[in-house]
């Protein structure tokens, strides 16, 4: 039985083990939704100081702050390539099995206040908002609300005032270093009750929505997961053969986080073990530092795949015609507000009222008939965001010629 030491095998488990007790005793299952949103909290509550101490520690140590500005342009222009592939890929499976059509539904029939809160917050999903809304309010606070992007900010500038030291910094330098030893530490601790909470939410989704739900929007949920798995084994497959890797060796490496990342429903809660993997696997500090928090925010290949599904879904099932111009049009939206709600609470959701309030054609209302399935399509985003992430930092990387091949011909073996 030595293959129940894994800790991927103990949380596939996990998964089982609450989708059993969802099923069998749902009431109680809904009650254990705590059990996985403790475990969240907890890695979530690591992942400032994670992020802070790799990218200072990188930057300070890496002299030329030159280079930093080279690894955010390339990871840029890949983050804006590729989801533009996903967003497409998604307009492709839409329009060809059109999972909305036959619903009918009337804007007299759909309930427009159970998505009120979404498109109320959609309203400040503005560039201008979007881009002050990087900028924490305080040094702390980007610490206290967790938002990758503010932590990437002040964790950028501190690297580039403490490389600027030189010697000076030193003392410093070797004490964020230690401490970023001891934070991983602590996620490795923390890690152990991943099984746990896998199996707390996975009962929660199934004991609070039920497998009922899945009848009626079952097509669509089909066409989003087959999406997903064509996106990660043709798309990022792809771009991992021309960049010397192999997809089936990089899914081996992080096979744990995407077990937890399963059983979870969240891909931030493998976040500290995806930069670990990534420097393990040959990637420099820098990179993984830059790459993968920026990834979470701006390379969300699965959340694209979602909502281009999810729109089209709702204009067929609303019978609202959309011609190809408008289907591109919507695209062109969603390259901007796909990054404007990262790191909100109901992103996805906040994100898709913008979209459909832009555009002016479809109901936003709509968003109402794919509340009911919206989690059960959430490990298809998250899966997919995740894995698109980790073929990115070791794309770019290598791009960008911070790749150590011998590190990584034994890792990624």
């Amino acid at each position: 039985m030595r293959f129940l030491r894994h800790l991927y095998v103990q949380v596939l488990i996990g998964v089982i083990m609450g989708g059993l007790i969802g099923c069998l005793w749902p009431e109680f299952g809904a009650q254990l939704k705590p059990v996985g949103d403790a475990f969240v909290a907890l890695v979530k509550m690591l992942i400032g100081p994670i992020i802070f101490t790799t990218v200072v520690v990188g930057m300070a140590g890496m002299g030329d702050l030159k280079k930093a500005g080279r690894i955010g342009w390339k990871a840029f222009i890949y983050f804006e390539v590729v989801t533009t592939l996903a967003l497409l890929i998604g307009l492709a499976v839409a329009n060809t099995f059109t999972p909305g059509a036959g619903f009918h539904a009337t804007p007299a029939s759909l309930d427009a206040k159970s998505v009120a809160a979404y498109t109320d917050a959609a309203h400040s999903l503005g560039v201008v908002d979007t881009l002050l809304h990087i900028i924490p309010r305080t040094f702390v606070s980007a610490f206290v609300e967790g938002d990758t992007l503010q932590l990437l900010l002040i964790s950028v500038l501190f690297g580039m005032a403490l490389a600027r030291l030189g010697e000076k910094g030193r003392p410093m330098l070797n004490l964020l270093t230690e401490a970023s030893h001891v934070f991983f530490g602590v996620v490795n601790i923390v890690t152990k009750f991943a099984p746990l909470a896998a199996a707390g939410a996975m009962a929660f989704t199934i004991g609070k929505y039920g497998l009922g739900t899945l009848h009626q929007l079952g097509k669509l949920m089909l066409c989003v997961y087959l999406t997903s798995f064509l996106f990660i084994f043709v798309v990022l497959g792809t771009i991992a053969h021309f960049a010397g890797f192999s997809l089936w060796k990089i899914l081996k490496l992080i096979r744990e986080e995407l077990a937890i990342v399963l059983g979870t429903s969240s891909s931030e809660s493998a976040l500290p073990g995806l930069m670990e993997k990534m420097e393990r696997a040959g990637c420099d500090r820098t990179s993984v530092g830059i790459i993968v928090p920026a990834g979470y925010s701006f390379n969300l290949d699965g959340t694209c795949i979602y909502l281009t599904m999810a729109a089209l879904f709702i204009a067929q099932a609303t019978d609202t015609p959309m011609s190809l111009g408008q289907q591109l049009g919507l695209i062109g939206v969603l390259l901007l507000t796909s990054k404007g709600a990262a790191g909100v609470t109901g992103s996805g959701f906040i994100t898709l009222a913008a979209t459909l309030a832009t555009t002016g054609h479809v109901p936003v209302a709509g968003i109402a008939l794919i509340l009911g399935v919206d989690r059960f399509m959430s490990e298809a985003r998250a899966i997919t965001n995740f894995i698109g992430n980790a073929v990115a930092t070791l794309v770019i990387a290598r791009w960008n010629q911070d790749f150590d091949r011998s590190k990584g011909s034994v890792v990624l073996k």
